[in-house]
């Protein structure tokens, strides 16, 4: 039965990602950092719903990220053994990634929700930071990644090639390319 429940557990991640896609096939391209308040206030008065839906779908993604995450570290955190610092850490960094991707679907839904209420600037410099505020997302995710691919590859708790994929996914997010 807890084996059942483990394997259900897993799934989370599979639910994650389709909800992730999701929520960008549905908003599409927003406008960038750079753009006139015009033309932000435009996008978002013609995309609320849209907007809205993407931001309550990456929200929704975010949370069953979180379960993922509680899912890998149980995963991780036997076959570490010891002090199991790196399966914290993982564990840690998919925490703050998720922090960061609530951040954008909220920033997401504030700007469909309140352009008609808010000055155009005021909705320019919330699209801005909507663009630019990846700092908490991406900094979970290349820490998650990278103690969690160090992990797979000491212990083989995953298979080696998805700890060696990790790593190189951690470090390829954290270079400018």
């Amino acid at each position: 039965m807890s084996q059942a429940r483990g394997s259900l557990a897993h799934l989370t991640g599979v639910v994650f990602v389709l909800l992730f896609v999701a929520s960008f096939v549905v908003v599409g391209e927003s406008p960038d950092a750079d753009e006139s308040a015009q033309e932000v206030v435009s996008f978002y008065t013609e995309n609320d719903t849209e907007t809205i839906i993407g931001a309550l779908l990456f929200g929704l993604a975010a949370v069953f990220f979180l379960f993922f995450v509680g899912s890998l570290r149980s995963v991780l955190r036997p076959a570490e053994g010891a002090t199991g610092w790196l399966s914290n850490v993982a564990f840690a960094g998919g925490i703050v990634a998720a922090v960061g991707m609530l951040i954008f679907a909220g920033l997401g839904f504030t700007l469909a929700d309140a352009v008609e209420n808010l000055d155009p600037v005021a909705i320019q410099a919330i699209n801005a930071l909507s663009f630019n505020l990846f700092f908490p997302a991406a900094g979970g995710i290349v820490t998650f990644l990278f103690a969690s691919g160090l992990v797979s590859i000491r212990t083989e708790a995953l298979p080696r090639w998805l700890g060696w994929a990790a790593l190189v996914i951690a470090v390829a997010g954290f270079t400018p390319a």
